[in-house]
């Protein structure tokens, strides 16, 4: 596994979660890793109330990247939790939605950004965000910011009313709760703690993850 995070500690490793077995994603941060197929990533929210982006890419040719529209159109929906697949540009299933504690995720809202942040938070300090921590994570992949999609935001709660308009609440996440997904494809993975302030109800916190 290559991995290839924005936080380390002291000796410059990964920083390990109090669950051994698992990597900490320290808040307003992100990483990006391989995942092989057949293996399964379980991205968990220690705290609760954190949101986590998951971007995918095909490892063999990073221009096949996750995309919610084909996800949308093959799986038939907005809302995906348990049973459902992660669909590519080119139409390839790249991840399947094991198990999955929470249910609530949002696959229609692209990673925050210094743009987001002069939009919607302009009397506060402006952060790179999600964006920018993932074009630095996925870099040394040869993926360049402008390939980066729509991400997956785990745990995100974004409910869209019957007039079409949405709003981003905190989350519903409580300590420990957690998502499970199979990589269907060798992949590159691109995962965050988000880092806007409505996303995550005002406060940053960890991610964890672990591969199993």
């Amino acid at each position: 596994m290559t991995e290839i995070p924005s936080q380390n500690d002291q000796n410059g490793s990964p920083r390990r979660a109090p669950d051994a077995s698992a990597v900490e994603i320290a808040p307003r941060s992100g990483t990006a890793f391989e995942l092989r197929k057949g293996d399964v990533l379980r991205v968990i929210d220690p705290e609760g109330g954190q949101v986590s982006d998951l971007l995918a890419f095909m490892a063999a040719d990073p221009r096949e990247a996750i995309s919610n529209g084909r996800t949308f159109d093959y799986e038939e929906r907005i809302r995906l939790t348990r049973g459902h697949r992660l669909w590519s540009n080119r139409s390839t299933p790249m991840l399947e939605i094991i198990e999955d504690s929470v249910g609530t995720h949002d696959f229609l809202l692209t990673p925050c950004s210094e743009a987001t942040f002069r939009h919607f938070y302009g009397d506060k300090p402006v952060h790179r965000g999600c964006f920018g921590n993932l074009a630095e994570a996925l870099a040394p992949f040869g993926i360049d910011p402008d390939a980066i999609p729509v991400a997956f935001n785990i745990f995100m709660n974004v409910p869209v009313a019957d007039d079409g308009s949405l709003r981003v609440l905190p989350p519903t996440t409580k300590a420990g709760d957690y998502i499970r997904l199979r990589a269907l494809a060798d992949l590159v993975i691109g995962l965050t703690a988000c880092s806007a302030y409505d996303s995550c109800g005002g406060t940053f916190k960890p991610i964890h993850y672990r591969i199993e």
